[in-house]
């Protein structure tokens, strides 16, 4: 079989080794399921994407995202990296500003900003719902948040294709020194059947409104680099609350530092209650792969 084109690249970064890595595939017409799996298992990066012909009218391109583990129905960082990589080699044009991706979630529109040559990407992704507050000093919270100071909004459980526990630290600095219990965190993540919990901060005088870290319970134990999806559970949680930092729904956030990167994501909730997830994009590698 004929090599593969391959990128890799860094998402919600203006430079290598800031963001979350991807692998994008493209061309990847006749391979199966088992093979897109198996590059996913190689690649050992949080996410490999494989490009597809689209099958729906108004469809830009078609997509799957694996883990190294299974297929994943939807995730930011995936999206958003893959339409660099679309964009980047020419096999889509926006329409309006918009790419549109299809995939296990639908078709998902990607909103192309280019301000001053720095190109940004954001996709809307799907809604959000609550499905449940809590105490955050009561008995289940209480032991799985220990380690976090908590803020002023409860703990709270939000579903968007995936679900996320949303916790509010003190302060920045709470959030950042925090130690997290990852037997707690697993625990909950597996009697909630979420992924664990995403903490974050309000935060005053930097470059972004609020910091993140995103606490995966399972079924591997991590911290992620920068996950737009759970970001997006987020800013539909604030809007819920009338609690969004920023001006006209925008806000950045700084994710990454405690597991040695950078990113920044810049979040929007619009004047009909989407959320769009979305950054810049850096790519790294670029090549071809040989895969029978």
């Amino acid at each position: 079989m004929a090599p593969r084109p391959f990128v890799q690249v860094d998402v919600f970064a203006d430079r290598p080794g800031a963001g979350n890595p991807l692998a994008v595939v493209l061309d990847a017409g006749g391979l199966d399921e088992a093979a897109m799996q198996a590059i996913a298992r190689w690649t050992r990066l949080p996410e490999t994407t494989f490009v597809l012909p689209p099958t729906r009218p108004g469809a830009s391109y078609g997509i799957r995202m694996f883990s190294p583990k299974r297929e994943v129905p939807f995730a930011g960082h995936p999206s958003v990296g893959t339409a660099h990589v679309v964009l980047e080699a020419g096999l889509a044009q926006p329409h309006d500003g918009l790419l549109v991706q299809e995939g296990i979630a639908g078709l998902l529109p990607l909103r192309v900003d280019a301000d001053g040559g720095v190109r940004r990407i954001a996709i809307r992704t799907p809604r959000s719902r609550l499905v449940e507050t809590a105490d955050a000093r009561g008995s289940r919270m209480a032991e799985a948040l220990d380690w976090l100071p908590p803020g002023e909004l409860p703990p709270a459980l939000m579903d968007g294709g995936r679900r996320w526990w949303l916790a509010e630290a003190r302060d920045e600095a709470s959030l950042r020194n925090a130690r997290p219990d990852w037997d707690a965190i697993a625990s909950l993540a597996h009697a909630t059947e979420s992924m664990g919990v995403l903490a974050f901060a309000r935060c005053q005088g930097e470059d972004y409104q609020v910091a993140a870290r995103a606490l995966v319970g399972g079924p591997a134990v991590f911290e992620d680099a920068a996950s737009g999806a759970a970001n997006a559970t987020l800013a539909a949680w604030l809007a819920l609350r009338d609690a969004l930092p920023g001006r006209d729904g925008r806000y950045r956030v700084s994710q990454g530092r405690e597991v040695g990167y950078d990113a920044r994501l810049d979040m929007q909730v619009d004047a009909e209650g989407e959320v769009w997830s979305g950054g810049q994009v850096v790519s790294v590698v670029r090549g071809t792969i040989d895969w029978a």
